[in-house]
């Protein structure tokens, strides 16, 4: 397992490849279907983004409501091709990671390569272990979208897999090559 603190940076990026195993420290940005809407409608408006999206990391998360005692509830990857209509206007304005499950279209792994961004995979399914990695989680931006708010979240040691590196690799697409 490789360590990687955000923000991310061009350097860091580069030094990641299809099939390496992350623990990322630092903050994140929580953001589904709407609020990827919400933020490229602003970016076509020319507004204020809530965040600013240079080399920061949104994950494709949806949390569920903090029990009692809990900083946040269950926090799962969503499928990230629901994101895929909307992530190339944020990778325009600086977005350097995106953290999700499943495969990505062609044209967004080209801008993955262009933009020298990162595609990191979670393990679905596993929520309520990957909530254990946040340390604190505060909502900035949507509120009205409930649980599809933008948080950012401070995490600890969250597992992820480099799925698509900022070379073109792709574990979606060469998967022997990356059996350990």
């Amino acid at each position: 397992m490789k360590n990687l603190s955000t923000p991310l940076t061009k350097d860091k990026v580069i030094s990641l490849h299809a099939g390496d195993e992350i623990f990322i420290t630092g903050k994140i940005y929580t953001a589904r279907d709407a609020a990827h809407k919400m933020l490229v409608e602003s970016i076509k408006k020319g507004e204020n983004l809530p965040f600013n999206l240079k080399n920061q990391i949104i994950y494709y998360a949806g949390p569920t409501p903090a029990p009692p005692g809990y900083v946040i509830g269950s926090c799962g990857p969503t499928t990230s091709k629901r994101m895929d209509s909307c992530t190339i206007p944020l990778l325009e304005k600086g977005l350097k990671g995106m953290i999700g499950k499943g495969e990505r279209r062609k044209e967004v792994e080209n801008a993955i390569k262009k933009f020298k961004a990162v595609y990191f995979i979670a393990v679905g399914g596993a929520g309520a272990f990957l909530a254990t990695r946040v340390k604190k989680a505060k909502l900035i931006a949507y509120p009205e979208l409930g649980p599809e708010a933008i948080y950012e979240l401070e995490v600890e040691n969250f597992p992820v897999i480099v799925a698509i590196d900022s070379n073109g690799g792709n574990i979606f697409k060469n998967r022997d090559n990356f059996t350990k």
